[in-house]
């Protein structure tokens, strides 16, 4: 696997729109710099819904955005959805929680799906885009960064799967907002999901 891309964003205005989001990103060359944050200078303008410890980095396949390419007539460039790594050889469906990715000395873990909002509506000028996108189960990798450091354009990428309990990404966005079945709840619980996951699992 190579890092086919690193994205970042400027704050700026949806057309329509009163808000600013940084949901507008396109590739940057040269190295960047990843902390517990995410990649420093990204523009994270919601941070009640965006960002955070446990989603820091926003990830999607090439494989996934080739697929969205054949789908929506139209090649999809790297930063369309508002991800911060684009990274070859990967398909979102084969994601589960608590895989990690190591580039460099930068090592990051799953923790969620990427769940389409209005925002993301409104960036693929689609009023239909939030539902198609849910329908085709191959959503976004949330990840929170064990280790910091550089990462470049090109570089190689690692990948480990988690050993322990299985939930996949797609799982994670098609019971979002759902109850839970107790086994399925623990089986959740037992993988280092997203805290905020976490705690509405636990609250029952």
């Amino acid at each position: 696997m190579k890092l086919h891309a690193v994205c970042m964003g400027q704050a700026e205005k949806l057309p329509g729109k009163s808000y600013k989001t940084g949901i507008f990103k396109v590739p940057v060359t040269g190295s960047v710099l990843i902390d517990g944050e995410g990649i420093v200078g990204d523009a994270i303008c919601n941070r009640k819904h965006h960002g955070g410890v446990d989603q820091a980095i926003y990830i999607e396949g090439l494989e996934t955005l080739d697929w969205w390419g054949e789908m929506l007539g139209k090649p999809i460039a790297p930063g369309t959805f508002g991800e911060n790594l684009v990274i070859s050889d990967l398909d979102n469906r084969d994601v589960y929680i608590g895989d990690r990715l190591t580039i460099g000395e930068v090592v990051l873990e799953v923790t969620s799906a990427r769940i389409p909002c209005a925002t993301f509506t409104a960036r693929m000028q689609d009023p239909t885009f939030a539902r198609r996108y849910t329908k085709a189960a191959r959503p976004g990798i949330y990840c929170r960064v064990i280790s910091g450091g550089a990462v470049t354009a090109s570089d190689t990428v690692s990948y480990d799967p988690f050993e322990g309990s299985k939930v996949s990404v797609p799982e994670t966005m098609a019971t979002f907002g759902k109850r839970l079945s107790e086994e399925t709840r623990q089986r959740f619980l037992a993988a280092p999901i997203h805290y905020k996951l976490r705690r509405e699992l636990e609250s029952y």
